[in-house]
């Protein structure tokens, strides 16, 4: 943001706001909740800000579109508490979960590159197992199996002996790819439409448009750190000069 000259580096809140798409009153509650300094005050109390501040919401908007808004408004609190170190951490932490969503998303490819397309209709009964078999090989519990088939995830057959349910090869496909976008953080009813497609369509090329498109999300959170990372290190930098200066 540039400051006018002739305003000697003072800005009102509504200045800041404007030159950051905000309402003068966003800018009054993100230095409330600490994301930016303190501002200084006029002799009739009315809020001053600087470039600093200026600088200090640039960082935080950057960093929230790829952290997120908590962890953006966390790691500014941080710096401007002086306590970078941790500031960097809750950074480390966030680069980490994007990390495992990246080798989440590739087990997801790889999974999808094992499968046999197959239409569940073809698929005999006797094909698959029960649930706690199956639970167990996903390393998850029986009660989440059933959620799923309550959510429409899958749709296992019973046996008209026991009324046991049975899972065929192709509703073994689908909770292995249930479980796979769950680590992903998509949600049941997300889940729910890709797996109809993949049934509907006999086969699991709708999920390749959904992975592209979790790819994309992926990068573009990766970008958006970057950038994140580059406003952050301005910052930092604005204060420690404004430190050296004793402006």
């Amino acid at each position: 943001m540039v400051v006018n000259p002739q305003s000697g580096g003072r800005l009102r809140p509504v200045d800041l706001a404007r030159a950051h798409g905000l309402s003068a009153q966003a800018v009054r509650n993100y230095e409330a909740a600490g994301i930016l300094p303190a501002a200084g005050r006029t002799a009739h109390g009315y809020r001053v800000y600087t470039a600093l501040h200026a600088r200090a919401l640039d960082a935080f908007l950057a960093l929230a579109a790829g952290h997120g808004h908590g962890t953006a408004a966390s790691v500014l609190r941080g710096v401007n508490e002086d306590a970078v170190d941790e500031a960097l951490r809750l950074i480390d932490e966030s680069h980490a979960r994007l990390l495992d969503d990246r080798r989440t998303l590739e087990a997801v490819e790889a999974a999808l590159r094992d499968l046999v397309p197959e239409a569940a209709g073809d698929v005999p009964a006797a094909a698959g197992g029960f649930i706690g078999a199956l639970a167990a090989e996903l390393g998850i519990r029986p009660a989440t199996l059933r959620k799923w088939e309550r959510a429409g995830l899958v749709r296992p057959r019973r046996d008209p002996v026991t009324g046991y349910r049975r899972y065929g090869k192709a509703d073994v496909r689908d909770v292995r790819l249930a479980h796979q976008l769950r680590r992903g953080g998509y949600p049941l009813e997300r889940i729910a439409s890709v797996l109809d497609r993949v049934r509907s369509a006999g086969g699991v090329e709708p999920l390749e448009a959904a992975l592209r498109e979790w790819r994309d999300r992926v990068s573009a959170r990766g970008r958006a750190m970057v950038t994140g990372a580059a406003e952050l290190e301005a910052y930092l930098r604005a204060r420690e000069r404004e430190r050296e200066t004793g402006r």
